[in-house]
């Protein structure tokens, strides 16, 4: 969409800005330059006259409404400074900022996901903030340990998570009750969870189908993966071999044969991740994977009451994950004024409670817990309830997916969609499948 300009106000002193949130969460308020938790009394650092941030981001337009009131909340606060912002669905994201980066003419401020983060860094596109991190100009102390790692590549701080959120199942808690089944739950292995989405299409007649199919999905995968102590990638290089991916299509192709998914046709559909497409919206499935974030999105889209379950496998598995990430570009001319800002975004318990889950749980345990009681949305209620509760039983977090991720991603969807349509066996599409992902990194 159109670029959005923020009108520049006059400077001057805002009587708002004295009270401390710090105070109301417990977090103890240190001599300037320490824990400014989710204070608002620091200022912005020092410029010589009226600044404009560009500020550039994907997201529909609820995300582009609170993204905003956000950001006028910064401006009230810093009255020199404004912003410029545009934003835009996720497609073609990517390739928009690619052409500002030719260019150079990225955006000061940008949101990123963990599939670009280490590319942008290694290409220095990004700001490395390290050195903002290590004064606390950007204070990641209330983020879990997990999380700030997940926004480091090669020991940098290249991106700081704009939200935390749960690779999950989504259900249809309506169609499940019609049926009289049990929901599916947390800590279900995957051979119990298709055995679960057999007896769904069962129960139903064939009229619904029990589970999408994630033959091709990373998310589901990697925590498969990691459920039997192995991983996706090795530093720059894949962590598994053809007999894991070979199992993997297995198990799908088992699922298949016994109805637990619906038709490859159906599950093509629903692959790309648009919400309006997911089959448990659609009413293809009675259950599908997201992002635990999304619920809220998913749930605006049907009359059923949609419930969120952890994905299967064992809950270590999983990881404190950035749903996306705040990343400075490296040629901005301000700096530090944009780190600030992103603190900002982290730290203010005012701006958390604005941003509500829109991007996943605040990813401050100072502001999430202080933004806890302000949440209404039934639908983002459960998703930060699963979230709270996993908080302590998730795993160490690997480091941001290297340089070449969205292509591996694309090519294995690609051997998955060869398996599902018959074209190829599960062992052949592993190995073409590892050549060819093995090419990409390389590259």
């Amino acid at each position: 969409m159109p670029a959005a300009r923020f009108p520049l106000p006059r400077a001057g002193a805002d009587p708002g800005r004295r009270r401390v949130l710090a105070a109301l969460l417990g977090v103890p308020v240190l001599a300037a330059g320490g824990l400014t938790g989710c204070s608002e009394d620091q200022a912005a650092p020092e410029e010589t006259g009226p600044v404009e941030l560009s500020v550039f981001w994907y997201g529909g337009a609820k995300r582009a409404e609170l993204t905003e009131r956000v950001l006028r909340l910064y401006t009230d606060r810093n009255p020199r400074v404004g912003f410029r912002i545009t934003w835009q669905g996720a497609d073609g994201y990517y390739d928009r900022l690619a052409t500002q980066a030719a260019g150079g003419n990225v955006p000061d401020l940008i949101q990123l996901d963990d599939g670009m983060l280490t590319e942008y860094a290694r290409r220095e596109i990004v700001l490395d903030l390290s050195a903002y991190v290590a004064d606390h100009r950007v204070d990641l102390r209330t983020l879990p340990p997990g999380l700030v790692r997940y926004g480091q590549v090669d020991g940098r701080t290249v991106g700081v998570a704009a939200g935390q959120t749960t690779a999950a199942v989504v259900y249809d808690r309506t169609l499940l009750r019609r049926l009289r089944l049990p929901e599916p739950s947390t800590g279900m292995s995957w051979t119990e969870y298709v055995a679960w989405a057999r007896r769904v299409t069962r129960v139903g007649e064939g009229r619904v189908a029990g589970t999408m199919d994630p033959s091709g999905d990373h998310r589901a995968f990697w925590l498969w993966l990691r459920g039997q102590g192995g991983e996706f990638y090795r530093d720059r290089q894949l962590g598994f071999g053809a007999d894991a991916l070979t199992e993997w299509f297995e198990l799908w192709r088992r699922a298949r044969s016994g109805r637990a998914t619906p038709s490859a046709a159906l599950v093509e559909q629903a692959e790309g991740g648009e919400p309006t497409r997911q089959l448990v919206v659609t009413g293809a499935t009675a259950a599908s994977f997201a992002w635990s974030h999304q619920l809220p999105e998913l749930q605006r889209l049907t009359d059923s009451e949609l419930g969120v379950a952890a994905m299967p496998g064992p809950v270590e598995a999983q990881w404190h994950r950035a749903s996306m990430y705040w990343a400075a570009f490296r040629g901005t001319r301000h700096p530090a004024l944009v780190a600030d800002v992103i603190n900002f975004l982290t730290n203010n318990g005012e701006a958390g409670t604005a941003l509500g889950h829109e991007r996943g749980v605040s990813p401050s345990l100072a502001v999430r817990s202080f933004v806890e009681g302000s949440i209404t949305d039934p639908a983002q209620r459960r998703a930060a309830a699963l979230g709270a509760a996993l908080a302590a039983r998730l795993g160490p977090a690997p480091s941001p997916p290297p340089q070449g991720h969205l292509r591996v991603r694309a090519l294995l969807l690609q051997a998955a969609e060869s398996v599902r349509g018959g074209e190829t066996g599960p062992r052949a599409a592993a190995a073409r499948f590892l050549a060819r992902a093995d090419a990409a990194l390389a590259g």
